[in-house]
């Protein structure tokens, strides 16, 4: 509990979900905000499924004037039922309460870590309507009456849920229902390719683990197909191996401040052949919607490129799995004007000594500078 911030808890219903009989409202979080201060600024920040009600960066930004709404959607802890045009609209069930319920003048999305992607849909879609529903599905009830922000923050931010998945998946197995089924001339943890490994090696591997993808999906269409022929409407399956990023393990690919050999969650060979990753446990409908290359909505750039409000992008120098290149990949797609990139020596979740008040501070001078 930091002195000086007053914190609201907030429970809401959604236009296409009603509150719980247990007494759970769909929508929750929890607004921030300097004591005896009423800001004219807030940021809201939500993920896939993450709950980000209690934001780390939340007290830093409120004791600097900055209301802070933690956000979540119904989908906080169930990520296998996510559906993009609902978690838009429970995205704009917030913005709304800020705009209305606060009188904040000036909404700012933050998209940290996976939610990037997710804010920049939902600002793409409110200012250029084009996310659609699951095949076979009505949109969403509000879907295309979002109100839009009036800035964009990238911090720590992936390119997108399938492609962020594509890049860290081993693109050595061989078989999607054997954990240990491996091609020993794919397999980064083979001592024999390396590391350091070969530019060769690296785009052998960079295909296999697309095709990995693709082959997820093509046996997910023809699966579902084959449920829905005999009355059922979906399934869960398991995706396995999924700390297995090159740059992980080989610090000369893509050089930066990061520690060798180095994952979110340890050493990534030991991640690896653990029950802990991304995308561990899917539906079928969840995996198209989500982290399918060719059939999911949640990538960042088709979303970036219709933003044109004012966007910062921060990235952490010793971040173990978002990259220079995807801090500059996600600044080159914006389409805004008034852009910028900068980066923090820090990790992912900038828990360093100071790198969450600098990046408090980056955040609200940048504001500044804008609106207030």
């Amino acid at each position: 509990m930091t002195p000086g911030v007053m914190r609201e808890f907030v429970g809401l219903d959604s236009p296409t979900a009603r509150r719980a009989a247990s007494g759970g409202h769909p929508c929750q979080g929890i607004y921030y905000r300097g004591v005896g201060r009423k800001p004219k600024v807030a940021m809201i920040a939500t993920h896939y499924q993450l709950d980000y009600s209690e934001h780390y960066l939340a007290d830093y930004l409120a004791t600097r004037g900055v209301g802070f709404l933690g956000w979540n959607t119904r989908f906080r802890g169930y990520e296998s039922s996510f559906l993009l045009d609902h978690a838009l609209v429970d995205i704009g069930v917030g913005v709304r309460w800020l705009r209305e319920a606060q009188h904040i003048e000036t909404i700012v999305l933050l998209g940290n870590s996976g939610g990037g992607s997710l804010m920049a849909a939902y600002q793409a879609q409110a200012v250029d309507p084009h996310v659609t529903p699951m095949d076979g599905m009505r949109p969403a009830t509000g879907l295309g009456e979002l109100p839009p922000a009036d800035g964009y923050v990238a911090s720590a931010a992936h390119p997108g849920r399938p492609e962020v998945l594509t890049a860290w998946m081993d693109g050595s197995v061989l078989d999607e229902n054997d954990p240990l089924a491996t091609d020993p001339t794919l397999d980064v943890f083979d001592e024999r390719n390396g590391p350091p490994f070969a530019p060769e090696f690296v785009e052998r591997y960079r295909a296999a683990q697309v095709a990995r993808n693709d082959g997820i999906t093509d046996w997910v269409l023809a699966e579902l197909k084959r449920l829905r022929a005999a009355g059922f409407s979906d399934r869960p399956f398991a995706v396995h191996r999924t700390w297995a990023d090159p740059r992980m393990i080989d610090p000369t690919l893509e050089p930066s401040r990061r520690p060798p050999n180095t994952c979110y969650v340890g050493v990534p060979v030991r991640a690896n052949r653990s029950a802990h990753g991304i995308a561990a446990a899917c539906t079928l409908r969840s995996w198209l919607g989500m982290w399918s290359l060719r059939t999911a909505q949640t990538g960042a750039e088709p979303h970036l490129t219709r933003i044109v409000c004012p966007a910062l992008v921060i990235s952490a120098d010793q971040d173990t799995g978002v990259y220079p290149s995807d801090a500059r990949r996600i600044h080159d797609a914006l389409a805004s004007t008034d852009k910028g990139l900068c980066s923090i020596d820090t990790d992912h979740y900038f828990t360093t000594p100071g790198a969450r008040s600098e990046q408090a501070d980056t955040i609200a001078g940048w504001i500044a500078k804008r609106w207030r």
